[in-house]
């Protein structure tokens, strides 16, 4: 059973889940606060939509949390809990190809080919954005959207996430030469003129912060509480 604490809550993550595991739904909290944009962007690249994203992300919290017990510490927390969120989308993705096979081969055609554009995240409140800038992330993200899913997902991994090499490597269990040249194709994809104008706001693509970060904690744990 969860418990409501008010202990202040330390960076180090081994701690953290320690205290997750005891039932700290503080803890609980900090760690899905701190792994919310990672797990969003990475399941954001496999199933190429923002709502499914979000729910692929919940399950695999509810699940990570649900089995903590099935942890052992050989990897990060943070790299086990994108496994279990790639795994979700991974899921999903062969779930809708077999929907879609049993509406028939055009239906296929439809998803295979489908560019998703994405909505606008920011508000005429925002300072934080401009008309411009959201222009940019629009074609940024309909050009991540059209590479094919490897390379897809090494972009976002190595450039939106700004993970190394090695990290990569060990979260989709490929060789980190593997990694360097699916990378290198990726951006050949995406044009170099594109990159150019935009590599400088990479860090700004599929947000997910304020708001939806706090909606994804209070959801999360309404769930958890319920399964206790």
């Amino acid at each position: 059973m969860l418990q409501r604490q008010t202990k202040p809550l330390p960076a180090d993550e081994a701690e953290l889940v320690g205290r997750a595991r005891s039932g700290d739904e503080a803890a609980v909290r900090a760690l899905i606060r701190q792994n919310n944009r990672r797990l969003f962007r990475i399941a954001r690249s496999i199933v190429r939509d923002d709502s499914e994203a979000e729910d692929v992300v919940q399950e695999g919290y509810v699940r990570a949390f649900t089995h903590l017990a099935h942890f052992r510490g050989n990897s990060a927390f943070s790299t086990w809990l994108t496994r279990i969120v790639m795994n979700e989308a991974y899921g999903r993705l062969r779930r809708r190809r077999l929907t879609a096979s049993w509406k028939g081969g055009e239906a296929t055609d439809a998803v295979a080919a489908q560019i998703i554009p994405f909505p606008s995240y920011a508000s005429p409140s925002d300072p934080e954005r401009t008309m411009a800038q959201r222009e940019i992330n629009r074609i940024l993200e309909r050009a991540i959207d059209a590479l094919p899913a490897p390379f897809r997902l090494v972009l976002v991994a190595r450039l939106v996430e700004e993970m190394s090499v090695e990290a990569t490597a060990e979260l989709l269990g490929l060789r980190q030469e593997t990694v360097k040249t699916r990378l290198h194709r990726a951006r050949r994809l995406l044009r170099a003129d594109l990159e150019r104008q935009v590599g400088p706001l990479l860090m700004e693509v599929f947000p997910f912060a304020g708001a939806r970060c706090e909606r994804m904690a209070d959801t999360v744990m309404a769930r958890l509480r319920g399964a206790g």
